[in-house]
């Protein structure tokens, strides 16, 4: 019996925590769309698949499944020099947008959601963030 009622906890625990980080990870993804928007469709596109040769893509990038952090130091600090995604170098710079980091962290979110990249569900955080240092 005392199994029995231990397993029923973790069960109740368990759908009681797992969907608010799936609530706050959508609502995170909904922000970063937006600061997409406002500051990274420019030049890496609508549909996250940048300019050949001159802006890389964030759709179906390794270098942001591989490298998170290096995508979140871009993001905080901005990007000089070559960089290879996907196989392609790109050597063009990259200024900071001036976003905050819960800013960089909802637009990470988006950007490892959409156009064939996926997070499996982990969530970037503003702590996490934090912790990217120059």
């Amino acid at each position: 019996m005392k199994p029995l009622i231990v397993f029923l906890s973790f069960i109740i625990f368990c759908s009681a925590v797992l969907p608010k980080q799936d609530d706050e990870l959508e609502k995170s993804i909904a922000r970063g769309k937006g600061i997409y928007a406002e500051n990274c469709m420019s030049c890496h596109m609508g549909d996250g698949e940048g300019v050949p040769q001159t802006f890389p893509p964030l759709a179906k990038a390794d270098y942001l499944s591989q490298t998170p952090e290096k995508a979140m130091h871009a993001i905080k600090y901005g990007l000089q020099g070559k960089i290879l995604v996907n196989n392609l170098e790109f050597d063009n710079q990259m200024p900071s947008p001036g976003l905050d980091n819960a800013e960089i962290a909802d637009v990470m979110n988006y950007i490892l959601n959409s156009w064939g990249n996926s997070s499996g569900k982990k969530m970037v955080t503003d702590k996490m963030v934090e912790a990217i240092k120059k």
